[in-house]
């Protein structure tokens, strides 16, 4: 049996991270003199008791160098587990979820899918709306980098933990994994930073910039607002548009930048490519907007830019006319949001890396078949992609449209019509965090699902975030044998 002690203890370590974080929306809603402010008070002192009782537990379990099979559960368990803790402050206090809802809204949070089931964030206390940015911010890398903290004691270097993560470390522009975390943590916060004083300078409240500073960067999506970005339409999406590119770019071309060599950022090619699919999408549909809805030329290149921009990034923010987008235009939206953004980014879905190596493996494929003496190798970057590699995508490829499938079906037969199924769990899988249809249309949220779709949609986030293999992994029988 695989030896769980090293696993709990680290977790238990973070959960007295988490703990002390609850201290910050805690002190915001005391401050106003919201009662608000002692629930969070009550969920940080279950979380730190929690936490300490399980460090305590398993103080002397770390002797050895964690394997592989324990560094899975960790990342399994670190993005399933700690929700449970970070939705008590929903459960307690303002809103009173359900305990299944407010599970719900962590992990969404954590998974930066952005997703919601509540209505009336206007009138949440300033805590609780500052609580689902930081779950949002921590989501992003955040969780990774206090993972980080713990690897001395993992003794392994870190990288096994990457790995489990799908985190691509582009040929490992540092030696060290605990030397990443840290870097990476620098770059995240300076992001954020300059996200947070943008938003300031264009008129957004000091709750609003730093809620949405934190989710923009994470490309998380949760709100201050009801209506989102519509609060600041304007220069809010353009300004918005811009940190939603930076968040979803790979985050190791800012670790090569900031050593002084921007070469690599502009010659990636999943960046570049990233960027060329995305106004090609924002072009179609702004010239769809125009001359189909009569919308004029700039709120037309607008609001496309920044919905489409927040699908593709996996963020889930929304503005304008968003909400009731149909045919082409909702089209396009699923096949951005299914592709998704870069690998090495806080973003989700399929990733512009994963599909560019299945375009190129399918031209090569096509090229033998009408040249068959000629040897077709499929390349990346200009070097040859090998077969575990292509094996692996299309393991994943043939995973994510399956689950696509059967989560759909399974969420219509839960009474949720057709097209809010479909949607659903499409942004749940991508991590993508609004969907379509008709349950969707009156408020915005997923408020009028039943619980077995919400308990569906929380599965779909998981396994998005996650990259699908790693649930899927800890399934097998064979994994837990020795």
């Amino acid at each position: 049996m695989i030896d769980m002690r090293p696993v709990a203890y680290v977790i238990g370590r973070i959960l007295i991270v988490l703990a002390i974080l609850m201290m910050a929306p805690a002190l915001v809603d005391l401050g106003d003199r919201q009662v608000n402010g002692l629930r969070f008070l009550e969920s940080a002192l279950i979380t730190g008791l929690t936490g300490a009782c399980v460090v305590l537990s398993t103080r002397n379990a770390l002797r050895g160098a964690l394997s592989l099979k324990q560094a899975y559960l960790l990342t399994v368990g670190i993005w399933a587990l700690l929700p449970l803790f970070g939705a008590l402050p929903f459960y307690i206090g303002a809103p009173h979820l359900a305990f299944s809802d407010a599970y719900f809204e962590a992990v969404s949070g954590i998974t930066t899918t952005g997703a919601t089931v509540i209505f009336g964030l206007d009138q949440l206390p300033a805590g609780m709306n500052l609580w689902r940015g930081m779950l949002n911010w921590l989501g992003g890398l955040g969780i990774a980098f206090i993972a980080m903290i713990f690897l001395p004691l993992m003794r392994v270097g870190g990288m096994q933990f990457f790995r489990t993560e799908g985190f691509d470390t582009f040929g490992k522009a540092l030696p060290r994994a605990r030397d990443i975390a840290r870097e990476l943590a620098r770059v995240y916060v300076i992001l954020t930073a300059l996200c947070i004083c943008a938003y300031g300078l264009i008129g957004m409240t000091a709750l609003d910039a730093v809620v949405n500073g934190a989710a923009t960067i994470a490309t998380g999506g949760f709100s201050p607002s009801d209506i989102s970005f519509e609060k600041y339409s304007g220069a809010g999406e353009y300004v918005g548009t811009v940190f939603m590119l930076l968040g979803s770019l790979p985050y190791v071309r800012y670790l090569q930048m900031l050593r002084g060599d921007a070469r690599p950022f502009w010659q990636d090619e999943q960046a570049r490519a990233y960027l060329r699919w995305l106004c090609g999408a924002v072009v179609m549909v702004t010239v769809w907007q125009h001359f189909h809805a009569g919308m004029p030329w700039e709120p037309a290149f607008r609001q496309s830019l920044f919905n489409l921009t927040s699908i593709m990034s996996s963020t889930g923010f929304f503005s304008g006319t968003f909400a009731s987008w149909g045919g082409f235009m909702l089209i396009v939206a699923f096949l951005v949001g299914m592709v998704g953004a870069c690998s090495g980014s806080s973003a989700a879905g399929l990733s512009v890396f994963r599909v560019q190596i299945a375009l190129a493996a399918l031209r090569a494929h096509l090229a033998q078949i009408t040249r068959p003496n000629t040897v077709a190798l499929v390349k990346y970057g200009g070097r040859r992609v090998e077969n575990d590699v292509l094996n692996g995508l299309i393991l994943f490829f043939t995973g994510y449209i399956v689950i696509l499938g059967v989560l759909t079906v399974a969420m219509s037969l839960t009474g949720v019509d057709t097209l809010s199924s479909l949607f659903a769990v499409w942004t749940s899988l991508g991590n993508v965090g609004y969907g379509f249809g008709p349950l969707v249309l009156r408020t915005g949220t997923f408020i009028d699902f039943p619980q077995a779709a919400i308990a569906i949609m929380t599965l779909a986030m998981l396994l998005g975030r996650l990259g699908l293999l790693a649930i899927m992994v800890i399934l097998l029988p064979s994994f837990w044998r020795r």
